[in-house]
């Protein structure tokens, strides 16, 4: 019998399920930085660089690239959620990936060309929650075999 190297929402680890949540929101982040009115000043939105000045919820600035840059988060974590081995590696690699994201924001001069993505201060701190959060559910949630072991469905 052959084995499936994915699984269905409903026989996801919690490891799985984790990653499965955190790109289905990066997904929803990436569109709603591209809706007028959930992004504020929609018509300052540029393909990147620190002279945009559309936020999403009016609080963080984001620019086509970062929009996209979602979108493909997303759409990573909702393919490497189909296996635990790879969900854990979506999580904790992501995860650090924003906690340098999060150390290159601090490090950067706001007004220059190096803000590309672009970032301000409450991007910063969002970028060090998410990687912080997401190292910690790909460690906590693969401590255990059980933890990594698909649900199964007992009706």
């Amino acid at each position: 019998m052959t084995q499936r190297s994915s699984s269905s929402p409903l026989t996801r680890s919690p490891l799985q399920l984790a990653a499965l949540v955190v790109g289905a929101v990066f997904l929803l982040v990436g569109i709603l930085g591209f809706i007028p009115g959930i992004t504020t000043d929609y018509d300052t939105l540029t393909f990147a660089g620190h002279h945009s000045e559309a936020k999403l919820l009016g609080i963080f600035e984001v620019s086509i690239l970062h929009n996209i840059v979602h979108l493909l988060f997303g759409v990573a974590g909702l393919v490497l959620s189909r296996r635990a081995d790879t969900a854990k590696a979506f999580l904790v690699g992501g995860g650090v990936v924003y906690l340098v994201l999060w150390i290159y924001g601090l490090l950067i001069d706001k007004d220059s060309a190096a803000n590309f993505v672009p970032l301000n201060t409450a991007d910063n701190w969002l970028h060090f929650v998410l990687g912080v959060g997401m190292i910690a559910l790909g460690l906590l949630l693969s401590r255990t075999p059980a933890a990594t072991a698909p649900r199964t469905n007992t009706h």
